[in-house]
């Protein structure tokens, strides 16, 4: 039975052995599914995907073998091609206030219940305004516009205003290309354990492969070997943006900190903050302020060469607040700028990368400017899965 949605799967990555799919038809046979198609794909999911990272993946499997069988989308095929409209030209002009006001007195489920009702009443295509769901208007549905919070129906992003997009992919989030939550902070972080040093002590902890070594090699007679204790050496210092452009990735850059914060495989971790980039004060709160900050000068002094330094931010600013020498240390023969200070990080820390939660800027030379600037001189990967299994293997060459 489906045997062809098996090879599918294959086809698309996800190693599906016959076990699992075996099991997948025992439980059909006992009805796990309850007798439903949702209950058939949950059953699906639960015994042939082995990590979040490939519920994504599933899910369009699913979606291609499974395209004839009806079921309800939450956005219709008709409203989508209205709010996918590129000719469609936004006018600012009509900016409405009031209907500002009142979208900021909305709640997310009031929202989620006004737009269910819109979508049984309206019957035809809508641009401007601020009661249906359209484009470049107030209303709190459809994209493009100017409300201050809502839902987008279609469309790309624009102002990062939407708590939620309409018909998104609901386990796109676990993509190996995607950002990431604490769980999968937490997993990508374990690299680090890798490196970890000898302590200096009698050899008292049992080592298994040298002990097979030893009885195979003793024709068989069993000859115990021990090793010295295995100490986590790592030190982190998390350096993080905070405010501005960076408002937008508070909850994952949050996720991050739960998680470097409760995670056990550092040996000393210190995290401080900073807006845009490093200048003469780094701050112990994200709100900046001074009575918690300590001198950049005094951070690079007290912080020992063998720390692993990570940057998180989205590298972008004007120009001139990293090359300009507004922020430098006030002392001639001192740092000057941004970029000063983040030579001393580099020159002083051979482990540094810096984690980027945006993507290289595509609206002009002006915004990428400083993105590229920061991406040559410090190693830059992205916020993902795969970004920071491959920041964490860059911060482990020794």
């Amino acid at each position: 039975m489906f045997e062809d949605f098996l090879y599918l799967l294959r086809k698309n990555g996800l190693k599906v052995s016959l076990t699992e799919w075996m099991a997948l038809m025992e439980g059909l046979e006992k009805n796990l599914h309850g007798a439903s198609f949702t209950g058939f794909y949950h059953l699906c999911r639960c015994l042939l995907v082995k990590s979040e990272a490939d519920f994504d993946r599933f899910d369009r499997c699913f979606l291609e073998y499974f395209k004839d069988v009806p079921f309800q989308q939450e956005v219709s095929q008709e409203l989508m091609d209205w709010l996918n409209r590129p000719d469609v030209l936004n006018d600012y002009a009509n900016y409405d206030e009031a209907a500002a006001l009142r979208a900021l007195g909305l709640s997310e489920e009031e929202i989620e219940r006004m737009l269910k009702e819109r979508m049984e009443e309206q019957n035809e295509e809508h641009n401007g305004g601020s009661y249906w769901v359209g484009t470049h208007g107030m209303s709190t549905f459809g994209n493009s516009g100017l409300a201050p919070k809502g839902i987008r129906v279609g469309g790309q992003s624009m102002y990062k205003r939407a708590f939620r997009v309409a018909g998104e992919r609901k386990f796109r989030d676990f993509r190996r290309d995607n950002t990431l939550d604490t769980r999968q902070f937490q997993v990508a972080l374990r690299k680090l354990r890798q490196f970890s040093g000898l302590v200096d002590l009698p050899p008292t902890e049992f080592d298994v492969d040298n002990t097979i070594k030893d009885t195979a090699d003793n024709a068989g007679m069993l000859k115990v070997r021990y090793k010295r204790p295995r100490e986590n050496t790592v030190k982190v210092l998390l350096l993080m943006d905070s405010g501005g452009s960076m408002d937008y990735y508070s909850q994952l850059c949050s996720a991050l900190f739960q998680a470097v914060s409760k995670s056990g495989h550092f040996k000393d971790l210190r995290v401080y903050y900073f807006h845009n980039c490093v200048y003469g004060r780094l701050y112990k709160d994200p709100m900046l302020l001074s009575r918690d900050s300590v001198t950049t000068d005094w951070v690079l002094s007290n912080i020992a060469t063998d720390w692993k330094i990570i940057f998180v931010g989205d590298a972008q600013m004007a120009p001139y607040e990293l090359m300009g020498g507004y922020y430098g240390s006030g002392r001639s023969d001192g740092p000057q700028c941004g970029m000063d200070y983040l030579k001393l990080f580099r020159g002083r820390y051979p482990g540094c990368i810096w984690l980027n939660p945006s993507q290289r800027p595509q609206w002009g030379q002006y915004w990428s400017q400083t993105y590229d600037d920061i991406a040559r001189l410090i190693p830059m990967f992205p916020l993902t899965v795969d970004g920071l299994e491959e920041g964490m293997k860059k911060l482990l060459a020794r």
